[in-house]
């Protein structure tokens, strides 16, 4: 059973600050960087809720830079925003600003990836430890249970990362003939992708499958593998819309699909009953699918 938090005294603190009272129609969201289709989607989202629900919201770009996420979070929190979602850069790094929203009273949602420390009245995201075990069942399944597989990891120290790798690996771990050859960072990127798998097919003469944290390092590494001229089977994660297209055109087999809009929107809707002083979940799962052609 899911813990609930109760936020009717949180609520009544906050409203008894006139600075704060102020601003109760305005959220702020900081995101991870906007420099990736999946964070725009989860902005757009929870823009569209924002409106309907007649708050005001103050979106920053954190540009993948723990030190402009504090900066960002540290200027929001100057002009008395009533609450705080966070799409954390790392989730160790980002207890810095969620204290600083912590020693303003000012609640706090994480959105897609977690946070390590500081108090956060609720966290809002897809399973990813089941995400990385079905694109790790699929590839086990796909190979007919022997193969060597390469994982492409997100930024290191981001929950999704770690989760995404945790599910992949426990999938695998059922397949004794299964060998991950390459473990490698390419930071949720597409260039960073493109480059480390060339990096990779140069040093591995056999790989016949790659599961990259999210779409963005499988299509990096879709570019790399038809350079080189190799067939090898690509599962991407986050359900983007240029991953879609890369399976329904047959160049990747297949994404694990979030639902980036949706996140956004639900922590919007957890912000509106944070404000309102109702209780919420401390976790609020969003559904994931499984896109193939």
């Amino acid at each position: 059973m899911k813990k609930l938090v109760s936020l009717a005294a949180g609520a009544a603190l906050l409203l008894g600050s006139t600075a704060v009272s102020m601003a109760q129609d305005t959220l702020a969201l900081v995101v991870s960087t906007l420099n990736n289709p999946f964070f725009v989607t989860l902005k757009e989202g929870a823009e569209a809720r924002a409106n309907e629900l007649g708050y005001k919201i103050v979106v920053l770009d954190s540009q993948n830079d723990p030190a402009k996420e504090l900066a960002n979070v540290e200027d929001v929190l100057s002009k008395d925003v009533a609450l705080l979602l966070i799409n954390p850069t790392d989730s160790d790094a980002v207890s810095s600003s969620i204290r600083a929203a912590n020693n303003k009273n000012v609640p706090v949602i994480t959105l897609d990836r977690g946070a390590s420390r500081g108090k956060v009245i609720s966290h809002v995201a897809s399973d990813n430890v089941f995400g990385g075990e079905m694109a790790g069942q699929l590839i086990v399944e796909t190979l007919g249970n022997k193969g060597k597989v390469v994982e492409l990891e997100g930024v290191p120290g981001t929950s999704a990362a770690r989760d995404r790798g945790q599910g992949f690996n426990k999938a695998i771990a059922g397949a004794p003939d299964i060998e991950i050859v390459a473990v490698q960072p390419a930071d949720f990127d597409r260039t960073k992708g493109l480059n480390v798998m060339e990096n990779i097919l140069q040093a591995q003469p056999e790989v016949n499958a790659v599961f990259a944290h999210n779409d963005e390092m499988a299509l990096g590494a879709i570019k790399a593998i038809e350079a080189a001229n190799r067939d090898v089977l690509v599962v991407g994660f986050d359900g983007t819309s240029d991953g879609v297209k890369a399976v329904e055109e047959g160049a990747m087999l297949a994404t694990v699909a979030q639902q980036a809009g949706m996140i956004g929107l639900i922590g919007v809707d957890t912000a509106d009953k944070v404000l309102k002083g109702e209780t919420v979940e401390t976790y609020t799962p969003v559904a994931l699918k499984l896109v193939t052609k």
